[in-house]
């Protein structure tokens, strides 16, 4: 077996290839989050919120220094999950179901006007009753309370504040788990780029660290909140095998193995972790159960979907079989031990 000195004395040439194959996969995925988020060429703060400093309650600040001191968001939200709220740092009470729901929409359009209309849609489910406006004014005023505890009375709202016809949860008074996790992810990407596959694997955890279940729980199928809900769940997934990507770069297959097994049984469609797993066994020296994965892949694909599995995994079954020494990556990875032996 083939010793090491730590990460620290990991080639960057070692990871060439390793690191050509994520940056591949990893610019479709920034690409398509990119796209939705619509965020353009700066990834990292949020396109409503040009002036946002970096870190937030919680949260590990995110690197390049903030222009002077800049107060704190007043309120935290956390939505990868059930969603909850804390003020002044203490958890709070949202209220009954259709206040709740009002504020799931706010949140998952932080620093976008929601028109009433929508929010009317959204708590009747199409359906409103003659009161519907005087609810949804109370439970505003209801949400007003809770969120800014100590605002004087008869002053202008600073957290959920009337826009036209409708309402926004002012995004400069707000931190969203959720805005932390995509920063995490990009900041894994850009690491990843820069050629430093320890500090990527860093910030995927301390992303993936942040989700307690399915984002927006509770309203995650109402039509306005559904497409957000959907596009932070493909990103976690996209995260989950990046990191997994970069364990088996840096030569942790060993790690990867038992994490994609479990991913590809939850995602057994998604053909870049079954790469991954067909790779990470590989090297852990089980070319029958690598070949094995890709098989029964590509049976699930052309039975379930009509469809022929991808290049990629096809060419990764025949260098498999060659056992191409491409396959094999460094013969140096950290923790000891050569590529392909069990």
């Amino acid at each position: 077996m083939g010793g090491t000195d730590g990460a620290g004395a990991l080639r960057i040439a070692e990871l060439e290839r390793e690191i050509q194959e994520l940056q591949r996969a990893n610019e479709t995925l920034k690409q398509y989050v990119s796209k939705a988020l619509d965020l353009g060429t700066v990834p990292t703060r949020r396109r409503d919120d040009p002036a946002q400093p970096p870190g937030g309650p919680g949260g590990s600040p995110m690197p390049g220094p903030a222009p002077g001191p800049v107060p704190g968001p007043a309120v935290e939200f956390r939505v990868l999950g059930p969603v909850e709220a804390a003020v002044g740092g203490r958890w709070v009470d949202l209220g009954a179901p259709k206040q709740r729901a009002a504020l799931v929409l706010l949140v998952s359009q932080a620093g976008q006007p929601v028109s009433v209309d929508a929010l009317v849609e959204t708590l009747w489910e199409g359906r409103p009753p003659q009161s519907a406006i005087t609810s949804l004014h109370a439970y505003i005023a209801n949400l007003r309370r809770v969120l800014e505890p100590h605002r004087a009375p008869r002053t202008p709202a600073t957290v959920l504040c009337t826009r036209g016809r409708g309402y926004l949860l002012n995004s400069r008074a707000v931190e969203v788990d959720a805005h932390r996790f995509w920063k995490s992810a990009t900041a894994g990407w850009q690491a990843l780029d820069r050629g430093d596959p320890q500090r990527a694997l860093h910030a995927f955890q301390a992303g993936l660290d942040l989700w307690r279940g399915e984002a927006y729980a509770e309203a995650a199928t109402t039509p306005h909140v559904l497409p957000e809900a959907v596009r932070l769940e493909e990103l976690r997934l996209s995260v989950i095998e990046s990191r997994c990507a970069t364990l088996i770069a840096v030569g942790n297959h060993e790690m990867a193995v038992p994490e994609l097994v479990a991913f590809t049984q939850a995602h057994p469609l998604r053909e870049y972790g079954c790469e991954l797993l067909s790779l990470a066994l590989y090297r852990a020296g089980r070319q029958a159960d690598a070949l094995s994965v890709l098989r029964v892949h590509q049976k699930r694909m052309v039975e379930d979907l009509g469809i022929s599995p991808s290049p990629a995994l096809r060419h990764l079954e025949t260098e498999i079989l060659r056992q191409a020494p491409e396959l094999d990556g460094s013969q140096r990875v950290p923790g000891g031990g050569s590529a392909g032996e069990d």
